[in-house]
């Protein structure tokens, strides 16, 4: 049985992790507030935009680049968003997992080559052997930049238009609210098909998703046109919703994380100062009978 002093190092070694792990808490509660604020004020502009998109993407000719669906694809782009940090509970784990099936998603439909785009240093380090990483975001994931999202959407947009990427993806997690994260892969290229089969009608609510506007519109020159010029827009708020919504989920999951760690440790020093008390205790009993023992011995001299 361990000693009392070895029991004691731990209660204090434990402890300490407890206090670390109960900070670290407390920063990331502090931290979610202002994550989700900023995301809840640019949802409404993503939602407004992408219900244009669907409008004019209703009215726009089927042989539009932007509206084919391809079932098959030489190369394909997937944008994979993840945080810089870890002590985040499976936050990075599971949307590199989801990276690598989409990647084998996009393989199956005859994508010869699948480029990456890693935002988050753990993104980064975890495909750093994949060959065909051609951009990477670090440092930022706690407070992503305008201008970092504009790279990425400038690089999907230029080769999309190329021809080069048959299709574009995007991996992260949404922040649905402090406590619950839901991992989200979406189409940015061509626009989802599915989507645009929405029947026109008022957007409802969020499980219903982005539908078209009712009103009918007149389009100068064409709607084509109009969709071209919308795009770049459109891909750049996806983009940087998208980052700055994974910024919020890596809060809360780190939040979650370090509650959890916290409780578990507080487990763990109540059964070591269980355990510091029976051998404190059964210390003591062995040291009473020591002494009856010597003092019987005595009285028989």
């Amino acid at each position: 049985m361990a000693n009392l002093r070895d029991i004691k190092k731990r209660i204090s070694s434990v402890s300490t992790t407890e206090q670390i792990t109960r900070t670290m808490e407390m920063v990331s509660t502090a931290k979610i507030a202002r994550a989700l604020n900023r995301e809840q004020r640019s949802e409404p502009y993503r939602i407004a935009i992408t219900d244009v998109m669907l409008t004019v993407a209703g009215d726009a000719s089927s042989e539009s680049p932007l509206l084919e669906n391809p079932e098959t694809y030489e190369r394909a782009l997937l944008v994979v968003v993840n945080s810089d940090r870890g002590l985040a509970g499976g936050f990075n784990i599971q949307v590199e997992r989801a990276a690598e099936a989409r990647i084998d998603h996009f393989r199956r439909h005859g994508a010869q080559q699948v480029e990456l785009i890693t935002c988050g240093r753990r993104a980064t380090e975890y495909f750093r052997s994949y060959p065909d990483v051609v951009m990477s975001v670090e440092g930022e994931s706690d407070a992503p930049a305008l201008h970092r999202a504009r790279e990425i959407a400038d690089y999907i947009l230029h080769g999309f238009g190329e021809g080069r990427f048959g299709r574009v993806d995007i991996v992260y997690f949404h922040a649905k609210n402090r406590v619950e994260q839901v991992l989200r892969q979406e189409r940015i290229l061509p626009l989802d098909p599915e989507v645009l089969a929405a029947p026109r009608g008022p957007r409802t609510d969020e499980a219903g998703g982005p539908k078209r506007l009712t009103s009918p519109f007149t389009y100068t020159p064409s709607a084509e046109r109009v969709l071209d010029r919308l795009i770049p827009s459109y891909v750049l708020t996806v983009v940087h919703q998208a980052l700055i919504d994974s910024a919020a989920a890596e809060q809360g999951a780190r939040r979650k994380a370090m509650h959890s760690a916290t409780e578990n440790a507080s487990a763990i020093i109540s059964d070591l100062k269980r355990t510091y008390n029976r051998v404190r205790q059964a210390s003591i009993t062995t040291e009473i009978n020591e002494i009856v023992g010597g003092a019987a011995a005595l009285e028989d001299y």
